[in-house]
């Protein structure tokens, strides 16, 4: 009788090894679901320990030092001591809006200041000063106003190429209707709208009223003003009029669609 053929015998090798049962996996192999958790659990509750203690317990990320950029009046030390930097203490405590409030309080030149985290050892001060637009002059000193209209700061010498406001005083009808403050904001109002070669040749804003205001140059030249509306268009034909007439002595574009220049 002839033997089982080689495809019988491959099927009852397959037969067979169906009938077999799984081999079990040797102990040890796997971990329990619920110790993996519990493993993974302990894993983070110590990394999270321990960067809390590098953080706050350590001496590795503690403040050192100041870094202060931007100041162009005011000197770093200046700065510093307004700021009131708690040295020594850990960096991730430090509050910035606490000095970037101290600074603002202490020292009104400055217009802002970006507080941030100079990992791992430092804090960094952003300094923007506060830049003088015109001057009003109180005794022998100056008081120095900003493009908002600000007063932050008294000096005792003029900055170079920064107008004088001479304003209203007394009892003029214009200030007693309008105000001081608003009177000093037509004048910065004008001053930012003046064009470049003009603005560095100004020496004088005078606001008579409130529409009156008229600028004294350089050479012994004036510009009639008016009030701060039409700036844009104001400086334009100022400038046209100063090239069309390079030695006029007097200039007015109070009224910019009728212009004139006289005393050449």
């Amino acid at each position: 009788m002839a033997g089982p053929t080689t495809a019988q015998r491959g099927a009852g090798k397959q037969e067979g090894a169906r009938d077999r049962p799984p081999r079990p996996r040797p102990e040890g192999s796997r971990i329990p679901r619920r110790r993996l958790l519990i493993l993974i659990a302990a894993a983070v509750l110590l990394l999270g320990a321990g960067a809390a203690w590098a953080l706050y317990g350590s001496s590795w990320l503690r403040v050192e030092q100041v870094r202060i950029t931007g100041v162009r009046v005011l000197t770093p030390a200046e700065v510093e001591n307004a700021a009131q930097v708690p040295m020594g203490t850990p960096l991730v405590s430090v509050d910035t809006g606490a000095i970037e409030k101290r600074l603002r309080q202490k020292l009104p030149r400055i217009d802002s200041v970006d507080v941030v985290r100079s990992w791992p050892h430092g804090i960094g001060l952003k300094v923007t000063e506060r830049k003088p637009v015109l001057l009003v002059k109180k005794g022998a000193k100056f008081i120095e106003v900003d493009a908002e209209g600000v007063r932050f700061a008294t000096v005792d010498k003029a900055p170079g190429r920064v107008p004088l406001l001479e304003t209203a005083t007394g009892r003029s009808a214009s200030l007693r209707r309008f105000g001081a403050d608003r009177l000093v904001r037509e004048a910065v109002r004008v001053a930012g709208d003046l064009p470049g070669g003009v603005a560095e040749d100004t020496r004088v804003v005078r606001v008579a009223s409130y529409d009156a205001i008229s600028l004294e140059l350089t050479g012994d030249r004036t510009v009639n003003w008016g009030s701060g509306e039409q700036g844009a268009v104001k400086a334009k034909v100022l400038t046209a009029l100063m090239k069309a007439a390079p030695k006029a002595g007097h200039f007015d574009v109070s009224a910019p669609t009728a212009p004139a220049v006289s005393g050449s």
